[in-house]
């Protein structure tokens, strides 16, 4: 029998296709060669054993075909509805930055490898950075500096160490630092051992290997057999250096591996390019799939290179075909060849692909777990009837009573959901008052939730009793009687130690119309939770404050003979730039420093960009 969708008129051309629900609800968006060949593959439910198959018998109803000239314009169109719709059965990649790489500061006086899990892409543009990587695993990288420090003794402490060291420190008393902090050697040799190692880590090892063979030979002629047994060993270092890093390739051919891992819904792609000879990016892409693998990779390919920017490569290496391989053969016009490897260096880099790809799924399995720890503890804390989905935590944020802004940051599942984050300037609060501050910003973002009927479970409150407490009041006058709320704050304690006295701080939480708060312990799930929602909010309160504080410097600073000083007597007697303008040039000459003269062309200026 025919599904409810299945229709004998599906156009034979090129073009996309949109599965929906009763509701209408786009559920998949695809694109096929020929749509009536590509629908049919989804008639039966029984199918081939694809997941996919499954969930289209039971969910969809109907489905939307948009025909186009080209294969190419198929997939261009799928790519623009996949972003439109946010189909649930698609995929839309997320970037993950996680991997561990190594940063080579050239901007310091004495340069020092740094992992690193992310990077300023405006320090490599200016020359100031090198970065290289990434490696097949953090262990691998973590083995790889070793080694190569015994190679190439770079100093690995931090500035604020080196710069306070008298002497020389044990790693090189055993061969593993030059000890540039003590003058032991000089700027210029030691900017020779920083070329060595960015070639080691280049890739280019010849060099080196050849010093260090020749080195090994001369004291073994001169039977100083334990000298040439140390420069045996770091010539072993350094050639594991080098096949550690997995980077390196016996051609030029500008390729990308892809590969992925799964566990259930839940899916990695991990993409590797190599150009020139190694591997120059790796990136991974964490979502949740039912589709099989062929429907994935085929996703996947749509979302990476149809209609962008990116280079093509020459080759994409696969752990299989792509669904409709055919479809990408017109995209890449005969520029990118598909390769699926049963062995040799192409296999090899799949397999670090995929090791790459499994390591992240592991770290994102054990994010969750933690997350959903979290989250139970919670619910059993605040006795919730279910976890709680959705948690807004609002901050406030000002400076000396002015510029007052505040920040909704959302967590969904336990992990941060950035489409919900918020930022508000506060209007109806004159001066420094947190307590209205709150009251105005939590009205607004309730009442939004309303209209827009998505409210949270839970509202977390940045401060103690009398902070929830106007939380509390503008949940009641915008009517969400059912948003659970709590506040959060520190309590610093001093206790004797050993007869010394220190200082702690403990977690509290206040709930409404209860007098005394619960405190938490340190290793305690739910304030790991709570705290890291906090955290989120005051990072990014204070980077909204700072950018708006900015923004206001910059207009009273741009105004003749106003400086600093000037500028926040201004701010404190008007509050903000907007008091400024609508004070009088009397109310702005009788603050201090400023005279009628000042205050004239202080309202001048500020007329003119109004």
């Amino acid at each position: 029998m025919d599904p409810v969708w299945w229709k004998d008129d599906f156009p034979r051309e090129s073009g996309v296709y949109l599965f929906r629900d009763a509701e209408g609800t786009v559920l998949y968006v695809g694109k096929a060669a020929s749509l009536r060949e590509r629908l049919r593959s989804y008639r039966s439910k029984e199918g081939d054993g694809r997941i996919l198959i499954r969930f289209l018998s039971e969910l969809a109803r109907t489905v939307e075909t948009i025909v186009t000239r080209t294969e190419q314009e198929a997939l261009l169109l799928e790519d623009s509805l996949i972003k439109a719709h946010k189909p649930p059965h698609n995929i839309r990649l997320k970037d993950d930055k996680s991997f561990l790489m190594l940063r080579l500061d050239l901007g310091e006086r004495f340069p020092r490898l740094k992992l690193v899990r992310a990077h300023n892409p405006k320090d490599g543009a200016q020359g100031r950075t090198r970065l290289f990587g990434p490696f097949a695993s953090a262990k691998s990288l973590r083995q790889t500096l070793a080694e190569l420090q015994r190679v190439i003794p770079l100093r690995d402490c931090p500035d604020s160490v080196m710069n306070h060291r008298t002497r020389p420190c044990l790693k090189h008393q055993i061969g593993l630092c030059s000890a540039p902090c003590v003058g032991l050697i000089d700027d210029a040799h030691y900017a020779q051992l920083v070329e060595r190692a960015s070639r080691v880590l280049s890739g280019d090892t010849r060099e080196l290997e050849y010093e260090l063979e020749l080195r090994m030979r001369e004291s073994s002629a001169q039977l100083d057999y334990e000298r040439a047994a140390w420069w045996r060993d770091r010539l072993g270092a350094l050639r594991a250096t080098s096949e550690r890093q997995g980077v390196l390739t016996r051609d030029l051919t500008a390729r990308d591996v892809i590969h992925f891992a799964r566990a259930g819904e839940r899916a990695v792609v991990q993409r590797l390019s190599f150009r020139d000879g190694r591997l120059s990016e790796s990136k991974s892409h964490v979502f949740r799939s039912q589709l099989d693998d062929p429907e994935l990779l085929h996703g996947v390919l749509t979302a990476l290179y149809a209609g962008k920017a990116r280079a093509l490569p020459e080759e994409l290496v696969l752990p299989c075909e792509p669904a409709d391989p055919q479809l990408f053969e017109h995209l890449f016009e005969g520029r990118t060849k598909l390769v699926v490897p049963q062995g040799g260096e192409r296999a090899r880099m799949l397999q670090i692909a995929f090791e790459n790809a499994r390591t992240e799924l592991e770290r994102s399995r054990a994010t969750e777990a933690r997350e959903e720890q979290g989250l139970a503890a919670l619910a059993a804390l605040l006795d919730l009837d279910a976890l709680p989905e959705v948690i807004d935590c609002f901050d406030i944020s000002n400076f000396q009573g002015t510029n007052v802004v505040a920040s909704r940051v959302r967590l969904r599942s336990g992990h941060p959901d950035r489409a919900g984050y918020r930022r508000f300037k506060v209007r109806g609060v004159e001066g420094q008052d947190d307590f209205a501050s709150m009251r105005e910003v939590v009205g607004r973002s309730l009442k939004r939730g309303i209209d827009e009927g998505e409210l949270p479970d839970l509202v977390v409150i940045d401060g103690g009793a009398q902070q929830l407490e106007s939380a509390i009041a503008a949940r009641d006058e915008a009517g969400a009687w059912d948003v659970k709320f709590i506040g959060l704050a520190k309590a610093r304690s001093e206790r004797r130690v050993g007869g010394k006295e220190k200082s702690s701080s403990e977690e509290r939480i206040f709930l409404p119309g209860v007098e005394q708060p619960i405190e938490l312990g340190t290793h305690n799930d739910a304030r790991h939770l709570l705290e890291r929602v906090r955290d989120e909010a005051h990072r990014f309160a204070i980077t909204y404050h700072r950018k708006e504080r900015g923004r206001i410097e910059s207009q009273l600073d741009s105004i003749p003979k106003i400086g600093p000083a000037r500028r926040k007597a201004l701010l404190r007697a008007f509050g903000s730039v907007q008091g400024v303008k609508a004070a009088s040039v009397e109310a702005i000459a009788a603050v201090e420093g400023i005279g009628i003269e000042l205050a004239q062309a202080i309202r001048e200026h500020l007329a003119r960009e109004r």
